[in-house]
Formats: C-alpha cells, sequence, structure tokens
C-alpha cells in the first residue's frame, strides 16, 4: 500500500515538475523573441566601398594629361647609385646643392634617391642612340624633412623630352597645356629665371591662383600667382655623360612635386593628413 502510494506521489511531482520546466521554457523564448525582434521596414546597411586616395587621384590626373601628349612612363630603384643620383646630373662630390637635399646614404656610394631624376639618366643611358625621348618618372623619393608641407618621404613626377631642334618654346608650351588640363583652360602661366645644376636655363613656373583667377586672395597670400614646378633646358654636360651629342641634340626636363599639386588641387592645409590614413578625412574624397 505504501509502494503504490508512493509511485502515485512521485508521477503527481514529475508531472507538475516537466509542466513548470516547459512553461519557464516558452516564457525564456518568448522574451528572447521580443528583446531581437528585427523591424524589417528600417533601410538595410550598406557595405561601404574604397576610393581613390587623393595623391593617387592627383597622380592619374598628371599622368593622363601627358600620356595623351605621347609620354611613356618609366620607373627606376628606389635605392640609386650617387653616380646616377648626383653625378651623372651635374652634381659632383663637392657640389653644394648636394647639401640642401638632406640626402638618406646607405653608403658612401649608394642612398635612397632624392629626386626621380636617375630615372631620366637610365633611361638616357639605356635608350638607343639617336632616338627621341619623351618620357614621365613618377615615383617616391626621400629627403631628410618633415613638417606641415614636408614629409621625409613623398612623390615627384619629372619629365624629360630629347630630340633634334628642341626649344623653350616647346617647354612653355607643354606645361602649358599641362597647366590647363590640371586647373581648368583659363589658366595662365608664368616663368620666372631660376637655377638649377642640371638644366640651363632653367625657371620656376607659376600658374594663375584657381580660386581668385589671378586677382588676389587668402589663398595664393595676395599673388595672384602659385608656384606649381621647376623647369629647364637639360644641361649639356648632362647630356654628354648619358652618352648623347649636345651639339646636334638637346632636350627640356621639368619635376613636379606629386604632393605640392594635392594640397593645392584639394585645398589641404597640411601635408601630414595624406600619410595618416585617418578615415574621417579620407572620405571627403
Amino acid at each position: 500500500v505504501m509502494g503504490a502510494l508512493a509511485n502515485k506521489i512521485r508521477e503527481a511531482v514529475e508531472k507538475q515538475f516537466t509542466e513548470k520546466l516547459e512553461e519557464l521554457k516558452a516564457k525564456k523564448l518568448e522574451e528572447k523573441i521580443r528583446s531581437e525582434i528585427v523591424d524589417i521596414t528600417l533601410p538595410a546597411r550598406h557595405q561601404r566601398s574604397g576610393h581613390i586616395h587623393p595623391l593617387d587621384k592627383a597622380l592619374r590626373e598628371i599622368m593622363k594629361s601627358f600620356i595623351r601628349m605621347g609620354y611613356s612612363v618609366e620607373e627606376g630603384p628606389e635605392i640609386e647609385e650617387d653616380f646616377y643620383n648626383f653625378e651623372c646630373l651635374n652634381l659632383p662630390k663637392d657640389h653644394p646643392a648636394r647639401d640642401m637635399q638632406d640626402s638618406f646614404y646607405i653608403t658612401p656610394e649608394i642612398l635612397l634617391r632624392t629626386h626621380t631624376s636617375p630615372v631620366q639618366v637610365r633611361t638616357l643611358r639605356k635608350h638607343i642612340p639617336n632616338s627621341p625621348i619623351r618620357m614621365i618618372a613618377p615615383g617616391k623619393v626621400f629627403r631628410w624633412d618633415n613638417d606641415a608641407t614636408h614629409s621625409p618621404v613623398f612623390h615627384q613626377v619629372e619629365g624629360l623630352v630629347v630630340d633634334k631642334g628642341i626649344t623653350f618654346a616647346d617647354l612653355k608650351g607643354t606645361l602649358e597645356v599641362f597647366a590647363k588640363e590640371l586647373f581648368g583652360p583659363e589658366t595662365k602661366t608664368k616663368f620666372r629665371p631660376h637655377h638649377f645644376p642640371f638644366t640651363e636655363p632653367s625657371a620656376e613656373v607659376d600658374v594663375t591662383c584657381f580660386k581668385c583667377g589671378g586677382k588676389g586672395c587668402r589663398f595664393c597670400k595676395g599673388s595672384g600667382w602659385i608656384e606649381i614646378l621647376g623647369c629647364g633646358m637639360v644641361h649639356p654636360h648632362v647630356l654628354e655623360m648619358c652618352g648623347i651629342d649636345p651639339e646636334e641634340y638637346n632636350g627640356f626636363a621639368f619635376g613636379v612635386g606629386l604632393e605640392r599639386i594635392a594640397l593645392l588641387k584639394y585645398e589641404i592645409d597640411d601635408m601630414r593628413l595624406l600619410y595618416e590614413n585617418d578615415i574621417r578625412f579620407l572620405k571627403q574624397f
């Protein structure tokens, strides 16, 4: 009698326990569903796509302009021999202009290139003799500078044309076309005499301020002009060192700082912003 009663009580307790357990599970599931509800009327989260860095945007515009004019794009090593970086460019060991470039030397004869001019020299030396050259050389260069307008690693685009009968007028016409394509058809250019050891005569090129049209504003410091690059006719000594007869051939060269163009075109006031990879800055472009 006692055993039968115990079994009845055990079955009743187990039944109550099972029912309560199922009730708690259902309640927990209901709470979870309520807390994790998705409003399907809300707009979806879109995946953000990447875009071109402002430096690359400026480089593509510059390259597009010169490629349309028939220029090839050449590259060279970033770790360069002193011979190509300086000596072939009319900058012997004791030349004072070497001190202005604050170079990173690895050995007395090997350094990180301070400009992309060595690519021009290498192109001249390997080129088929007596055939025309029309090239640009974009790339990284290295100098010991670091502030709001300078960086120890920066980029240049240098150009070179060598052929028979090339004149300063060809240089002026080329750079005028380039300036108009880069800054707009109303842009004017101004050439100021300057000195570079590897060109003679040499000049620095200004363009009319694209913010005020040359009237004078804060952007151009009231002058109406903005300096963008240096240029000149290739020095006869440079041609001779590259095995080209300067009596028969001549040419012109120019060099533009890519960061300078990017800072001007996109109105950036600190070059360091280009390298900090801050998404808040980059997404503006």
